[in-house]
């Protein structure tokens, strides 16, 4: 059989795609992207093999400094073992030889078996190494609307650091988590994806991190919305919040936050009306918008979820209402951990200050470590008597726990259980 070997034209773009549409129907999704492949034909270096005026096959490739990457390598399936193959990668080597590459490399599928043709063209199979890629979460488009709303892409690694309160973890990763990152498989269930949740408790209990950690889990950008902010628009807030969640809806995955949400949804009552309850009207107005799209959650969270207005917690605005308590034995102790000057750990009994600060808050925590710390760098600085510094000993930590309020009361403990009986949604 007669073939020649060309240069890729602008016209051929229909026999590219006809290629690539036979490559995918082979069974196997090549590494590079259509839209990749078109572009390296246009820009970069691409030859097609043509027999019988048809093009039957295609070699396609970059470079990168001194090494070029094939991006896409395919024959019709009939013109296959006819030597074309290895010509086309000839013909692509030779083209690319004046930017002084020193290697030549491609990326294979599994399913698809080039290597005889490879092992031909001079190619060596690097089986040690393992292809890894990850998916960027937001277009450049969206990286400019997030930069306006404030939002940004969190660390990927905000769920796994919070240690212990493994009820919520739990809770989270099987109603929000799984549903959300994996729609299709919650389709074959017939599990509709949540839209919208509450999260309520005690103040500083972490309501604010598990938010960020749900969106780090889900490669989601992040977005707060900070009704004291929208508050200075010209619009109002209400106008203001309207314009916020109308550009958010320009992102296709988006976790919403709103955090001490009692304050734009109060209870309404009174004559004459309040101007929050307008501002609670909108919300109350946005939120079925905002669920009418797949791939966004919004989140709320609350200190005093008996204030909400009775409407907002009603079935078909949130999907859930979860209670967000104290910090567990597991959760104190990796929060001291993350306190604790690496130099001073070893000295520091820390079981026994996760015994002493029992019904302490993450941020009541925090306030002790930090005291204590601040305490221990005066003495070693001012006290007659210290040559060495030597960091916060356990006795200086015990002094901060007992010189410490705690954000959370007895009788806001014993509220906290009530609510989840009367208002938890699970």
């Amino acid at each position: 059989m007669s073939f020649r070997i060309r240069e890729y034209h602008p016209a051929d773009t229909d026999a590219v795609l006809e290629l690539w549409n036979t490559a995918t129907s082979d069974g196997f999704e090549p590494v590079y992207g259509l839209a990749e492949v078109l572009a390296s034909c246009q820009k970069d270096h691409a030859v097609l093999a043509i027999s019988d005026d048809r093009v039957v096959g295609a070699a396609v490739a970059r470079a990168a400094h001194e090494q070029g990457w094939i991006v896409f390598f395919n024959t019709l399936p009939e013109y296959r073992r006819q030597g074309i193959g290895s010509s086309l990668l000839s013909a692509l080597e030779a083209r690319m030889a004046p930017l002084g590459l020193t290697k030549l490399s491609i990326l294979v599928p599994e399913s698809q078996d080039e290597s005889g043709v490879l092992d031909r063209a001079g190619f060596v199979d690097k089986n040690h190494l393992s292809y890894f890629e990850r998916k960027i979460p937001i277009s450049e488009k969206e990286r400019s609307i997030l930069g306006e709303l404030g939002g940004r892409v969190l660390p990927r690694d905000l769920w796994s650091g919070i240690a212990g309160m493994q009820k919520e973890k739990e809770m989270l990763e099987r109603r929000l988590v799984l549903p959300l990152s994996d729609p299709a498989l919650a389709e074959k269930f017939g599990v509709e994806p949540p839209r919208s949740i509450v999260l309520f408790g005690p103040p500083g209990t972490g309501k604010t991190t598990f938010a960020k950690a749900v969106a780090s889990r889900l490669d989601w950008p992040f977005v707060e919305v900070f009704p004291a902010r929208l508050a200075a628009d010209q619009k109002g807030l209400a106008g203001a919040l309207r314009d916020s969640f109308t550009r958010i809806s320009d992102l296709d995955n988006v976790v919403v936050f709103i955090d001490e949400v009692e304050e734009i949804a109060a209870q309404r009552g009174g004559e004459p009306p309040t101007a929050l309850q307008g501002v609670t009207n909108e919300l109350l107005k946005l939120i079925p918008l905002f669920r009418e799209r797949p791939g966004r959650l919004l989140i709320v969270a609350t200190n005093f979820i008996r204030a909400l207005d009775d409407a907002f917690l009603r079935h078909g605005r949130f999907d859930y209402v979860i209670p967000i308590g104290l910090p567990d034995k597991t959760a104190r102790e990796s929060i001291w951990h993350r306190y604790i000057p690496p130099g001073s750990l070893e000295s520091v009994d820390v079981t026994e200050l996760v015994k002493r600060t029992d019904g302490f808050s993450p941020a009541d925590i925090e306030f002790a470590a930090r005291k204590a710390a601040q305490k221990a760098l005066e003495s070693a600085v001012y006290d007659d008597g210290v040559s060495v510094p030597t960091g916060p000993t356990t006795e200086d930590y015990l002094w901060a726990i007992g010189d410490t309020r705690m954000t959370v009361s007895g009788e806001m403990v014993g509220a906290f259980l009530e609510d989840i009986d009367a208002l938890a949604r699970l």
